[in-house]
């Protein structure tokens, strides 16, 4: 999979931009508990995960319900879940719902697990007893080293976790209803994003992203990628079964189980930079890669097809579509964070409309066009990122 980044990235002209000045800017102010236990009865579905608690936007944490199945061994497998496909599962458990993962079902993103126990008193919910065919070796030792301008990394960088042949987060029991459902410790260790888990109380304190929808910040987790190199950088499993996922480049609801996501490959630098974002930056240990999400998962009312349901639209599994500043907008002082892919009115810079300039352009020319993202190209690589947090503003 890393060789994927070396013909991209020899394909087009480079540069880097460097700056000064603040940190990572535009965080929303600490929400403090603002999840909710998310067992209350609702049709609506907010612009957040409703079974996240604690939701700190100043620090990127968030307490998540941990839930216990098994590997085929028999051992102990812990794992999130923050999205299902199905509506009334989704209210139940406080997931994001997410209609589009139904396409993943047949293929090998979706691994199938056996019901041990029809209920679980450990696990919230009651929610059943599984084994998993797939299982993560989380015992490596992550080690990322910056490429010769950063991004791509250098070869011998490695993940901190692996997925095995079967592995993938999403997960069936029935066929019907999906789950994502990341693995997040076992026996052989913990994720790098774990910041404390109770496997009494059954929580977990995960380290979250932070990035942009419509010009707000987002918080989000980002738990697995089908790439190693973004496996690395966003201290991820690596885990290519995703990438059987339907389509690279196609985020349309009756046959896509995805949704586009957008790196900047070479933003503004700076730790302290108010403009920093992108992927070199991150390499550099300078913050969050601040990517830009195409969609979000709030619904006003799922029975009603004139409300606004962005869920229609939502999926965690995001297809990457890198950009990149080219030399002459570096020349002219263009560069700037970016942070929607669309006009909106609070962001004075916008995907589409820099690339119809000719101030960005792909970071991977050869890829299928995403014609949402007028003709972008996707990089075939998929991360899994659900959506944690989102002002309210934002719908």
């Amino acid at each position: 999979m890393r060789a994927k980044w070396i013909p991209l990235f020899t394909a087009i002209a480079m540069g880097i931009v460097a700056g000064a000045c603040d940190d990572d800017g535009s965080s929303p102010t600490d929400t403090g508990d603002p999840g909710g236990d998310g067992m209350g009865d609702r049709r609506s579905l907010p612009n957040r995960l409703e079974s996240a608690t604690n939701i700190d936007t100043v620090n990127a944490t968030a307490v998540l319900p941990l839930y216990r199945g098994e590997d085929m061994s028999g051992n102990s497998v812990f794992f999130i879940i923050t999205e299902s496909n199905e509506l009334e599962e989704s209210i139940r458990l406080g997931l994001n719902w997410t209609p589009k993962l139904v396409h993943a079902i047949p293929t090998a993103a979706t691994q199938r697990a056996t019901v041990q126990e029809e209920q679980d008193d450990r696990n919230p919910n009651g929610f059943p007893l599984l084994r998993f065919p797939g299982n993560v070796d989380f015992s490596p030792a992550r080690n990322l080293v910056p490429g010769r301008d950063l991004f791509p990394l250098d070869p011998a960088t490695t993940p901190g976790s692996f997925g095995d042949a079967l592995y993938s987060p999403l997960v069936t029991f029935n066929d019907s209803i999906v789950y994502n459902a990341a693995h997040i410790a076992n026996n052989t260790g913990l994720h790098d994003r774990v910041i404390s888990m109770d496997t009494t109380g059954m929580r977990v304190t995960m380290q979250l992203v932070k990035g942009f929808y419509e010009g707000f910040p987002i918080l989000y987790s980002s738990t697995e990628t089908s790439d190693e190199d973004l496996a690395a950088l966003e201290m991820n499993t690596f885990a290519p079964n995703m990438n059987a996922a339907p389509f690279p480049g196609d985020d349309k609801p009756f046959r896509s189980a995805r949704e586009a996501l957008i790196p900047v490959v070479n933003g503004p630098m700076g730790r302290d930079n108010p403009s920093r974002q992108g992927l070199r930056s991150a390499a550099a240990g300078e913050g969050d890669p601040l990517n830009i999400f195409q969609e979000q998962a709030g619904c006003e009312n799922p029975d009603d097809p004139g409300a606004f349901c962005d869920a229609a639209l939502y999926s965690p599994l995001w297809d990457v579509h890198p950009v990149m500043w080219t030399q002459a907008a570096i020349a002219a002082g263009i560069p700037d964070r970016v942070t929607t892919d669309k006009r909106e009115v609070i962001a004075p810079l916008n995907v589409i409309d820099l690339l119809a300039d000719g101030h960005l352009v792909p970071f991977a020319p050869n890829g299928p066009r995403n014609s949402s993202l007028g003709g972008l190209n996707a990089a075939e690589i998929i991360v899994n990122c659900p959506i944690i947090f989102v002002p309210e503003d934002a719908r």
